[in-house]
């Protein structure tokens, strides 16, 4: 076909469980009967509760399961599979999609058909969209729900400029967005691509699963031993009465739910890799494995996409994925990519000389300045600007004259730092509470005179930028000395290396109280778990229930406080210098040091399914490190200012400049 697109599919033919909900409710029947022999009673109950297995096992079954999937093609749309549905390409009008719901409708000569919804028919918007115009097939997006559509027989349906009456308006921007992404494409399909610099090879991989998919395994094949363990067990001792028959029924449906929900997690816990270079892309997935030479590529479109669902095999929607088309704008593939740091994949595609194309825009960035913390008189005094007089600050006119003044018992603190590229300054007041922050262009003063002025009045001001540059310089000027002597020999002077992120002098970050009481919270719970059902459990050879908890939940308690405080009394900290960063133990173990030089941004990851969030990135935007304990965000980014240290991915969009007038 020239143009074609084909829906998303599932892998088929896994081995699953078939009616596992009914054949348990079965084996839990069978045990409440009064089967005898005992024998027959249990292998009844082992047979019933096999009997989902091993039907799914059988080959007719794995091979019933095919799936019906979507195609859209010159001939037109059609599903195949069972049920086969068919709208040819000479009988479509149009195809619209409402963005409230995401469902396709063909318009053709006699009204309008609701095909599906367009996620569950394994189609991306934008593949559909770019694919239906190179057919020739006229594509709307309607901004509305599907059930709005009014019916052409209606008399009172409004006309729409551009569509049939309809009764839904045109999300302009929906749309708008598309064919700026088929634009994109468009230009990466005939524009020669700039030969990449040799780049080595990217392995990106998701975070393992926790828990580890083998222990998850472990704990579902425990939990099902020891339900026909104790099943065996009962029918030894002779399943007489009611009681131990329902006992018996109690651990069969406990053992076969433990192995359906950890055949569910086993599924669910998939872990995508990929091999990034210049000659081919190669993705791999449960069950499914893409490989893409790069010469076949034109671009690829990051963005929100579809996945098959691990568990039934659907197309359900994924917050990540890749599209790749070819240059004649056709979709060669669909490579999976859940998990992954959308930011340093798109980085690493764009090293290797992949065009990527971003599907959703940043949103415009509007810088806050903190003038709402200015007082009125100073927007109400046109040229006015900040002034260091009668031994405080004060805002002066135009013609010098100082018509608002702060005294200096009222500062406890004044701070200067640079954010975004521009010199900014942040007062304190005397219980050490920020209450004013400003760029320094908005107060018209330069940072050099602002802190000579200040520090000639005595004014409490820290500049831990110059003071840091005051440093090196001092150090490369003392490392360029030497002192040979004609008559006098005078030995080599030792000079010490300069600080490191470690030595240096800085701040140290600290976990959250919260965290920290919750993490001691969580410890003593599970602890007390263990302890209620170790009684429950060992109570009736060790006293009875309430005389074995009485002493096993005080243990619980003191164990979950000892054994986090263990922990707890070396925890990782995160130092922040001039120098760079380290996270040290309290204990004064250094577990990684960065230099400020391999330092390019600080910030919050956000991919949805990665822990910790807060990641450090080189210049070249690799992530570099994961802080494994959540610090106090407001602190680490007035640290990171304070000390130099990009705060932010180091591609993030840069504030505006401050306005000239207030």
């Amino acid at each position: 076909m020239e143009h074609e697109l084909v829906g998303l599919q599932g892998p088929g033919g896994r081995w699953r469980p078939i009616a596992a909900g009914p054949f348990s409710l079965l084996a839990v029947a069978i045990a409440l009967l009064p089967i005898r022999p005992v024998w027959l009673w249990a292998a009844l109950i082992a047979a019933v509760a096999a009997a989902p297995w091993l039907l799914g096992a059988a080959p007719e079954a794995r091979g019933r399961r095919a799936r019906p999937q979507w195609r859209l093609t010159a001939a037109g749309l059609e599903r195949l599979g069972p049920g086969g549905v068919r709208y040819e390409r000479s009988r479509i009008d149009g195809l619209a999609l409402t963005s409230d719901d995401g469902v396709l409708t063909v318009f053709h000569k006699f009204g309008r058909t609701a095909v599906g919804e367009l996620s569950a028919m394994g189609m991306e918007p934008l593949a559909l969209f770019v694919t239906a115009r190179r057919l020739g097939i006229t594509m709307h997006i309607l901004d509305g729900e599907a059930a709005d559509l009014l019916d052409p027989a209606v008399e009172d349906a409004p006309h729409v400029p551009g569509l049939d009456d309809t009764g839904l308006s045109r999300d302009h921007a929906a749309e708008q967005r598309l064919l700026d992404q088929e634009a994109q494409l468009l230009a990466a399909s005939h524009e020669p691509s700039a030969e990449p610099a040799p780049a080595p090879p990217v392995l990106l991989s998701t975070p393992s699963p926790l828990p580890s998919r083998r222990r998850i395994a472990v704990l579902g094949g425990l939990a099902g031993v020891l339900g026909a363990t104790m099943v065996a067990r009962i029918a030894i001792e002779g399943a007489d009465g009611f009681g131990p028959r329902l006992a018996a029924g109690c651990w069969a449906l406990a053992a076969i739910t433990a192995v359906l929900i950890a055949r569910r997690r086993l599924l669910r816990a998939d872990h995508v890799q990929w091999e990034i270079t210049s000659e081919r892309l190669h993705a791999r997935a449960p069950r499914a494995t893409v490989d893409v030479p790069a010469a076949e590529v034109a671009a690829l479109v990051l963005g929100p996409g579809l996945r098959p669902d691990p568990v039934s095999g659907d197309p359900r929607p994924a917050p990540l994925a890749v599209l790749a088309f070819d240059h004649r704008l056709r979709l060669v593939a669909r490579l999976p990519a859940h998990g992954l740091d959308a930011f340093q994949l798109a980085h690493a595609l764009d090293d290797h000389g992949y065009r990527v194309i971003t599907s959703a825009t940043r949103p415009p960035r509007t810088p806050d300045y903190g003038l709402d913390g200015l007082p009125e008189v100073f927007a109400q005094v046109p040229g006015g600007r900040l002034v260091v007089a009668d031994d405080g600050l004060g805002w002066a006119d135009a013609a010098g004259d100082v018509v608002l003044r702060m005294p200096q018992d009222r500062i406890g603190g004044i701070e200067l730092l640079t954010i975004g590229g521009h010199a900014w300054v942040r007062l304190y007041d005397s219980d050490g509470d920020e209450f004013f922050a400003a760029p320094l262009s908005a107060l018209r003063i330069s940072r050099t005179d602002l802190r000579e002025s200040a520090r000639r009045a005595g004014l409490p001001i820290t500049d831990a930028e110059y003071d840091a540059y005051l440093s090196a310089a001092f150090h490369s000027a003392v490392s360029t000395l030497s002192a040979p002597a004609p008559s006098v020999t005078i030995p080599p002077l030792e000079l010490s290396p300069p600080p490191g992120a470690v030595t240096a002098p800085g701040v140290l970050l600290d976990a959250t109280r919260r965290s920290r009481i919750g993490t001691y919270a969580m410890s003593m719970l599970l602890c007390e778990l263990v302890a209620v059902l170790g009684a429950v459990w060992l109570g009736p050879d060790l006293g009875g229930f309430l005389t074995t908890a009485s002493w096993s939940m005080p243990a619980g308690i003191l164990i979950g406080l000892g054994g986090y405080w263990l922990y707890d009394r070396n925890r990782s900290q995160l130092r922040v210098s001039s120098a760079g960063l380290a996270v040290v133990t309290r204990r004064g173990r250094v577990e990684w040091e960065l230099d400020r030089d391999r330092v390019g941004g600080i910030g919050i990851d956000d991919s949805t399914d990665r822990m910790p969030r807060l990641v450090v990135w080189s210049p070249t935007s690799r992530v570099l490190r994961h802080v494994t304990f959540p610090p106090d965000l407001n602190e680490l980014r007035r640290a990171c200012e304070q000390y130099g240290l990009p705060w932010g991915p180091p591609d993030a969009d840069r504030p505006a400049p401050p306005p000239p007038e207030l």
